[in-house]
């Protein structure tokens, strides 16, 4: 009895300091201040129009198999305006002041409740005091946003996401599957819901006469996986008559008539999120650039650990091993890390060819850093050396890079990087005899060249003009896979550049620079002694 009363004592200690100390027994935080996270949720309730509220749900908890999940990722949109990186939480931000008994609020998260038990096993939770410290002005427990009644009828337009369905029904009476299932029936959400067609009647109600073959192609594209999209009277109409004035007008009409049964909108919160995204704070480039000195430092020593009978997935091992050492926790994106033939799969991530010999490798990898991820490509001769032919084309995208870079100037437009670069990849490929015709060259370079980078490896922006404080890539290729219609020597050659770009006043900063990109200093580089020239394992005895 005795034994069984120190137990129980113990135990209540446990408790108490669990319930009493959150602060003292956080899961991980963000880096970023509670006044960041305030700040982004100011600059998102200026862009709401007036009576409106914009509502967000974290990421859902995704399954690996059977009852082994995924490690969780927070959702970047609700992480950006939060710093929360829990699950089943739900975030409300209001255009105007509400009120309740406690006074005037704008905001209100709602977030799980803290529970000892459970966090025996999965791991601490903040719950409301920790939210509450966090700086918000209303905090209430998951529950709650079941139990409460939110009249969402009485505001103008309730912003969100469009829902997506990989979201699992667990047993938490009000996990996300409930949040949502809720928030469906609050706002009078309709079961036969169509996004494709939503979205394409808020356009052909805005649209001007110069975006119309935009649309039309839009059609096109959505209509190869829902033909019933053609089936729509109004949509129907505007492949056939939008050309006519008058027709256009009635288009307008009829578009925004079907639309006002609907005070919910999909598509903006989007681009208020975009816009501010875009552009980093101070406090968010210092996690940036850690990042991409971490992911630089990574092609760096690969460069000069690499060898012939090493294989994909060891020479990925290598990058997480550096990221890892300097605290990044996590990839930002699945890497490719392709030898041969496979660098000419763009999104090549099985990394499992078990013996890279001599030839080029392309390893497209970046580090995450507190949530926030570069993108960082380097090309390599295995054997130390570029061959005339892998040199050739090489230069190509090296020049091509150059110039993406150099036009990447504040002020200037997204387009104009990836024209310059497509010019360059373009008069090369025909010098070298490997196109006849100039618009042949997208044969060998099928993908943009640019592209924000932040909390996700492709961030949110408008893609207008360039401004300071922006983070982007730019990343030019040319992929040459076996039986393409040119000389065969050219076959089986895959190289892309990439680099993470800081746009200044000043102009164009090379955040990734530590790592080599002028085949001469990656050659150089790969004659140094590795830390890792020494590191072998005994091998595995399997009878």
């Amino acid at each position: 009895m005795k034994k069984f009363n120190i137990q129980i004592t113990l135990l209540s200690v446990f408790l108490m300091l669990f319930i009493t100390f959150p602060e003292k027994l956080l899961g991980q935080k963000s880096e970023l201040s509670s006044d960041f996270h305030s700040e982004r949720r100011q600059q998102l309730r200026e862009k709401l129009p007036n009576n409106s509220v914009a509502v967000f749900f974290t990421a859902p908890i995704r399954n690996r198999a059977n009852d082994v999940d995924f490690e969780y990722h927070p959702d970047p949109n609700f992480f950006y305006l939060t710093g929360w990186n829990e699950p089943h939480a739900v975030l409300l931000v209001y255009s105007t002041p509400q009120k309740d008994d406690q006074g005037t609020y704008y905001e209100k998260l709602y977030v799980r409740e803290r529970d000892a038990r459970n966090e025996m096993w999965n791991g601490r939770r903040l719950g409301v005091a920790g939210a509450i410290k966090m700086g918000f002005d209303r905090v209430a427990l998951k529950d709650t946003f079941i139990s409460d009644k939110h009249d969402f009828d009485r505001f103008d337009t309730v912003f969100m996401f469009d829902f997506k369905n990989d979201v699992r029904d667990g047993n938490d009476s009000s996990d996300l599957f409930d949040l949502q299932k809720h928030f469906k029936q609050a706002i009078n959400f309709p079961q036969d819901f169509d996004a494709d067609r939503y979205r394409l009647y808020q356009r052909i109600r805005q649209v001007e006469t110069d975006q119309i073959p935009s649309i039309k192609r839009t059609i096109d594209y959505l209509s190869k996986n829902d033909p019933s999209l053609l089936e729509d009277p109004v949509i129907q109409d505007f492949i056939l008559k939008a050309e006519d004035e008058s027709t256009l007008t009635d288009l307008k009409t009829r578009s925004a008539f079907l639309l006002r049964e609907y005070n919910f909108d999909i598509d903006q919160l989007s681009n208020f999120m975009a816009s501010s995204r875009e552009i980093k704070a101070q406090e968010e480039l210092t996690l940036i650039k850690k990042a991409v000195q971490i992911s630089a430092q990574g092609q760096r020593e690969v460069m000069k650990a690499i060898k012939p009978e090493m294989t994909e997935r060891e020479v990925q091992g290598i990058h997480q091993l550096v990221y890892k050492k300097y605290g990044a926790a996590h990839e930002g994106y699945p890497s490719i890390v392709g030898a041969g033939d496979n660098a000419c799969v763009l999104h090549y991530i099985t990394n499992d060819k078990t013996d890279i010999e001599n030839q080029l490798i392309l390893m497209d990898l970046g580090a995450e850093y507190n949530g926030y991820t570069a993108d960082v490509t380097r090309t390599i001769p295995v054997s130390g050396k570029f061959t005339a032919e892998q040199r050739a084309l090489y230069k190509i995208v090296y020049d091509a890079q150059n110039a993406g870079i150099n036009a990447a100037q504040s002020g200037e437009s997204f387009r104009a990087i990836t024209k310059a670069a497509y010019k360059v990849v373009q008069e090369g490929l025909l010098e070298l005899g490997i196109i006849e015709q100039a618009e042949e060259f997208r044969r060998y370079l099928p993908h943009g060249v640019a592209h924000h980078i932040g909390l996700d490896v492709h961030d949110p922006g408008l893609y207008k003009n360039l401004a300071p404080n922006m983070v982007i890539t730019v990343e030019p290729g040319i992929y040459i896979p076996e039986g393409s219609p040119c000389d065969p020597k050219w076959w089986n050659i895959g190289i892309r550049i990439e680099d993470d770009i800081l746009i200044t006043e000043k102009g164009p900063e090379n955040l990734s620079k530590d790592a080599p990109r002028a085949w001469d200093e990656i050659e150089s580089l790969m004659k140094e002694k590795s830390a890792l020239d020494d590191f072998t394992l005994p091998p595995l005895k399997i009878d």
